[in-house]
């Protein structure tokens, strides 16, 4: 099983030390960077976060690269890695200028693109963008659709309820065929409905084995209902934090998990080191 870690970086964050952290990471052996997205931050909202008991995003962050700039500049420093968005908020995007980031991105770092995607949970961000909460999730499915088509060697046209696209010319093309991987991430009912329709992979989050287990079978029956199985899609997990042991991860695996992906928050290289040395122990490397 691979093990991806998952990074942000932000105004405080000194440019040299992101180009260090991700050398340093390709280095230890990691297999993937991730890195997260919101355009804006509130310091008070009423939207819940899902993955905290108090609802609140950790940390109570005040801004963070965007994805697509962050990965950039990371691939310039690296070789090898794998560059994922975790989660990139389709919804709140112009599908074809995520399309467009998604194919350079994947063109300039010579094919390392995994292209995590989901449909957001703060309203508050949705309505400050002047984007309809509401139906993020259908014109998420849209806007997939419009970059596959824009992603695909023909011309490119699409036609749908929320997006409309004259047939047109988009290059460069992505390396990878017939484009980056695409995982959708949540736990849901939907959110697997999406994978087994659309997805590549599966990216669940916060989970514990025994969460796991349940979430892939459900999956499994989705898959068969779309005319798929296991073996078409990837299935990647962020552990719950207080789960990052040997026995935990060695049960990920045992379940089908492709790979791990781990927590790794550093402002300098003396406290990345020990924490990447740490993660390494905790997953058993």
């Amino acid at each position: 099983m691979k093990i991806g870690v998952a990074m942000a970086f932000n105004h405080i964050t000194p440019p040299a030390f992101i180009g260090e952290a991700a050398r340093a990471v390709e280095a230890a052996g990691f297999d993937a960077i991730w890195v997260p997205e919101h355009v804006i931050f509130f310091p008070e909202y009423e939207s819940r976060y899902p993955y905290s008991a108090n609802g609140r995003i950790p940390g109570d962050p005040e801004g963070i690269l965007d994805p697509f700039s962050a990965l950039t500049y990371i691939a310039a420093h690296t070789e090898r890695v794998r560059l994922g968005t975790g989660i990139c908020l389709v919804p709140q995007r112009n599908p074809v200028y995520t399309a467009r980031m998604v194919a350079d991105l994947d063109y300039l770092s010579g094919g390392r693109v995994d292209f995590g995607v989901g449909i957001g949970w703060l309203k508050e961000e949705f309505d400050n963008l002047q984007m309809d909460f509401a139906t993020r999730a259908r014109r998420t499915v849209e806007y997939i659709e419009v970059m596959q088509a824009l992603w695909s060697p023909e011309l490119a046209a699409y036609e749908g309820e929320s997006y409309q696209l004259a047939p047109c010319q988009f290059n460069p093309k992505p390396v990878q065929s017939p484009h980056p991987p695409i995982f959708f991430g949540g736990e849901s009912e939907p959110a697997l409905r999406r994978v087994a329709s659309h997805g590549d992979g599966w990216y669940g989050f916060n989970l514990s084995p025994e969460a796991f287990a349940e979430r892939l079978s459900r999956l499994d029956a989705l898959l068969a209902e779309a005319g798929r199985s296991r073996a078409d899609v990837q299935v990647y997990v962020g552990p719950r934090r207080d789960l990052l042991n040997p026995d935990a991860i060695a049960q990920f695996k045992a379940l089908g998990a492709d790979q791990a992906i781990v927590p790794l928050m550093a402002a300098k290289l003396e406290t990345l080191k020990p924490r990447m040395d740490g993660l390494l122990k905790a997953v058993g490397r």
